[in-house]
């Protein structure tokens, strides 16, 4: 059943859209492409944003200031072109989204307003498998509002013997200790196991506790369909350059439910863009910030950097979220099959739910032969062209993206694993 040509047919039958995509060649193994599963780690380059990018640097030499109001897509409110896309998105209203700085940027100038530790109500709630930086965030916050991080930060870890987060657990503390808890913030999508979060069913109960409720979604936009405003989640944040392909360092996105917007009592950082863009030039000294996430910009947004993230939403938004997952379900669990096929016998394990309900396009698996997760993807690419992402010590993760992946790349990387780690009996490949 698993042979090439099985693969080729279900390519033919379900092809995707890896004709809009630059596809790198590959420098090892015997076909003139990789088969990339690293674009939950950085996307792929969309064909149309080279083009795209070279006419508003075509506009800049142009039109040199002018460009702010005359370029072909004006400079002054570039940012507004992105709005609605990335807002339909994550499930937002357009009032509710704003693209912006960098992801952890986004999410201290998020805290800012919503980590508002008072009396017992301190806590801050994370996974313990966070990405880094979302723990450097929080426990940064925490000490600068005086407090000891080591107390204030806690850290959900899985039941012993689990590799994932159980929703009841996360529920059962949020009721027990949920009068302690002044924030919770949680990746949408755990970077490491690949793991989607309930994240109706948790935002609920942290709002039921009296908490703020906010959301990494680094690995979930773009990956799975999200719908922020009606699960009544506080805020969130996301960046670009991973599944959303608008290129390393890419801009991010910041969310806000309305529910907070003109709210007097939020702290703020301001700045130039943070007032309304109608009073913005007559240079007043006080601002006065519009009724929506804009107001929680600071500065004038970098150009040539928006325009990545404007025509990778575009793709999006024209495919739709519904259909890419549909693919993104038919993919993974082809990849997951084809690892319990052919993979069978060898030293690894998928430490992602089985269940693709909670799961994005992503499996991760644990290489239990002690060689390393670096020294393995390194002889994929080399000897295999296959690209994937490891983390250290032993955690290899493999990341199907609907867009672009194809059927005949999840055989490749199963074979490549197969060829690469040790069996007994040595089975041929």
């Amino acid at each position: 059943m698993f042979t090439e040509d099985d693969a080729r047919r279900r390519d033919a039958a379900d092809p995707g859209h890896r004709d809009l995509f630059h596809i790198p060649p590959a420098t090892g193994g015997d076909h003139p492409d990789v088969a990339y599963f690293a674009g939950n780690s950085l996307g792929l380059q969309p064909r149309a944003t080279r083009a795209e990018l070279l006419d508003d640097l075509d506009d800049w030499a142009r039109l040199g200031v002018e460009g702010h109001l005359e370029a072909g897509r004006p400079w002054l409110p570039y940012h507004e072109l992105l709005t609605d896309t990335a807002a339909r998105l994550v499930g937002a209203l357009p009032s509710e989204a704003v693209v912006m700085n960098s992801l952890t940027v986004n999410l201290h100038l998020l805290m800012v307003s919503f980590y508002r530790p008072a009396g017992d109500r301190t806590r801050i709630v994370i996974e313990d498998s966070a990405f880094p930086s979302d723990s450097y965030a929080v426990r940064s916050q925490a000490a600068f509002h005086g407090l000891d991080p080591d107390r204030t930060v806690v850290r959900l870890r899985p039941r012993p013997g689990e590799d994932t987060l159980r929703t009841d657990d996360i529920v059962d503390y949020l009721r027990t200790e949920g009068d302690r808890v002044a924030l919770v913030l949680l990746g949408g999508v755990n970077y490491l196991t690949g793991e989607l979060l309930d994240i109706p069913t948790i935002t609920a109960a942290g709002r039921a506790a009296g908490a703020v409720v906010g959301w990494d979604l680094a690995h979930a936009a773009g990956n799975v369909p999200l719908r922020l405003h009606d699960w009544g989640v506080d805020f969130a944040a996301w960046c670009s350059y991973k599944y959303l392909n608008s290129g390393p360092g890419a801009l991010a996105g910041a969310y806000v439910h309305e529910r907070h917007h003109g709210d007097p009592t939020l702290a703020r950082f301001e700045g130039w863009w943070s007032t309304e863009p109608a009073t913005r030039f007559e240079m007043t000294p006080v601002s006065r910030p519009p009724a929506s996430a804009d107001a929680w910009q600071i500065s004038n947004p970098p150009i040539f950097a928006m325009g990545p993230v404007r025509t990778s939403l575009q793709i999006f938004d024209e495919v739709g979220m519904p259909a890419l997952r549909e693919r993104s379900e038919r993919l993974t669990g082809y990849l997951e099959q084809l690892l319990d096929e052919i993979v069978a016998g060898r030293p690894v394990s998928v430490v992602t739910p089985r269940d693709p309900a909670r799961r994005g396009c992503q499996l991760s698996l644990r290489i239990s032969d002690g060689s390393g997760a670096h020294a393995l993807t390194a002889r994929l690419r080399h000897e295999h062209g296959v690209i994937a992402d490891a983390r250290e010590p032993d955690i290899v993760r493999l990341a199907p993206v609907p867009l672009y992946s194809t059927y005949h790349d999840c055989w490749r990387a199963a074979r490549a694993l197969a060829a690469t780690l040790p069996t007994e009996g040595g089975d041929d490949v």
